[in-house]
């Protein structure tokens, strides 16, 4: 539960500042709410499709391609997570501007009202999208039942949207850069997570070598039965008794990402330096 609620409270929270931002730059123009409104919901049609999508092409394999499928799945899933990662580390205030921008230039009449439904429903298919992935992977594990994971889903979507209607008002005095950055954190060790969990179905389907099986075992120091170790397996991708594959994925996935954001972050500090 406390795995789904931050991840559907980190996407959704993205694109309802996106959609405040826009409500905020749009003041005051007649039929604005209703464009808005038509984006969301737009948006959240196009996350919904690939929702069944997903669903639909699980059903469609049997025996090892299953596996297969699961794996791929998963790391679509931390291959956009780390792209995030790495995008928004860079360019989020950019993305910000740029909404206000979409806002400014439809009230003095440089644009259509139908830009604000635009960038809604981009924000929000792109966030619900990321949503959709993640989630699965983490159905695919089978360690949460479908009520925990509305149930966090459901409370990760008021918490967000009751952040961005604060955002809206100007009443919101945590800065949200420190709310993405512990936000950002997890993410990032559930990608991990979610990585080592595909290495261990491409096993399962014969695709890659185990590395060793039992490499260490806390079963009974830690087993994930135990609610910790339940929590942490959730949340960091825990393991009591892990094949060397899973741990060569986990910390090769921490790695890529978070040598890739520096590298990226880096390279926009000297382009922001370097005279015209």
């Amino acid at each position: 539960m406390i795995s789904t609620f931050i991840i559907v409270f980190r996407e959704t929270l993205e694109a309802a500042l996106i959609v405040a931002i826009v409500l905020a730059a749009s003041a005051g123009i007649a039929g604005r709410t209703r464009w808005v409104a038509t984006g969301i919901v737009a948006g959240l049609a196009g996350a919904g499709l690939l929702a069944l999508f997903a669903g639909s092409l699980a059903d469609m394999f049997e025996g090892n391609g299953t596996e297969i499928f699961n794996a791929v799945v998963l790391l679509l899933a931390v291959v956009m997570l780390g792209w995030h990662q790495i995008w928004m580390s860079t360019h989020g205030a950019e993305l910000a501007s740029e909404s206000k921008s979409v806002g400014q230039d439809v009230r003095e009449g440089l644009r259509p009202l139908s830009a604000l439904a635009l960038i809604c429903a981009v924000a929000v298919l792109r966030e619900g999208s990321e949503t959709v992935l993640f989630l699965y992977g983490i159905a695919i594990d089978g360690e949460l039942d479908a009520t925990s994971m509305l149930q966090g889903g459901a409370l990760g979507v008021v918490a967000a949207a009751l952040m961005g209607a604060l955002f809206y008002g100007g009443l919101l005095r945590i800065p949200l850069k420190h709310v993405f950055k512990v936000t950002g954190a997890i993410l990032l060790l559930i990608a991990a997570g979610l990585a080592a969990q595909a290495a261990a179905f491409l096993v399962q389907a014969g695709v890659l070598p185990p590395l060793g099986y039992d490499i260490w075992n806390t079963s009974a120091i830690l087993p994930q039965t135990n609610p910790v170790g339940f929590l942490l397996h959730i949340l960091v991708g825990y393991v009591a008794r892990p094949e060397g594959i899973q741990i060569v994925a986990y910390v090769a996935t921490l790695a890529i990402i978070l040598a890739a954001s520096g590298l990226v972050r880096r390279m926009h500090r000297e382009a922001s330096v370097r005279p015209a």
